[in-house]
């Protein structure tokens, strides 16, 4: 079973761009030639989005090919698809990876047992519940992406829709 998704490569120091294209190439088993374009929320850096289409379970492991680079900013997504649910991974530097389930509209699933771990974190007083349903939610990763997501807006999106 396919399902679709894109790869939002947010920020890349240039001497890094191949090797993204690389990684990508790796998992998806098909030649990638990512069309970058300046980064405007930071100078010197390079985005680029790509359109994918593969077996589920793609985004992780596009996520996992490209989690190693401290200096990239990236999110992949995956649409939910008959045999499994949708994904949404999102990279910072800062921050490190987020992962979460996605539903056919696009909403966030969080597990009941991420859920009650929070609640107890926050009756113990631990944290702030507020602020761990803001990170459940992907909300710090949000935050630090916003910019990069805004100068990214009339980018060009190149739309793979089979791969071998």
């Amino acid at each position: 079973m396919t399902t679709r998704g894109v790869l939002y490569v947010h920020s890349a120091p240039r001497a890094l761009c191949p090797h993204v294209e690389w990684a990508v190439a790796g998992v998806l088993g098909t030649r990638v030639n990512l069309d970058w374009i300046r980064q405007p929320a930071a100078p010197g850096t390079w985005r680029s989005e790509f359109s994918w289409q593969a077996e589920a379970g793609t985004a992780s492991k596009l996520a996992s090919a490209l989690r190693g680079w401290h200096l990239l900013r990236f999110e992949v997504t995956a649409e939910p698809c008959p045999t499994a649910e949708g994904e949404r991974y999102s990279c910072t530097p800062d921050l490190g990876i987020f992962h979460a389930v996605t539903g056919i509209h696009g909403d966030i699933l969080i597990p009941e047992d991420r859920l009650r771990a929070a609640l107890t974190r926050a009756q113990q007083g631990e944290t702030d519940l507020e602020a761990e349903i803001a990170k459940l939610l992907g909300k710090p990763w949000d935050d630090e992406l916003e910019p990069f997501r805004y100068a990214g807006e009339g980018a060009p999106v190149r739309w793979l829709h089979q791969v071998v």
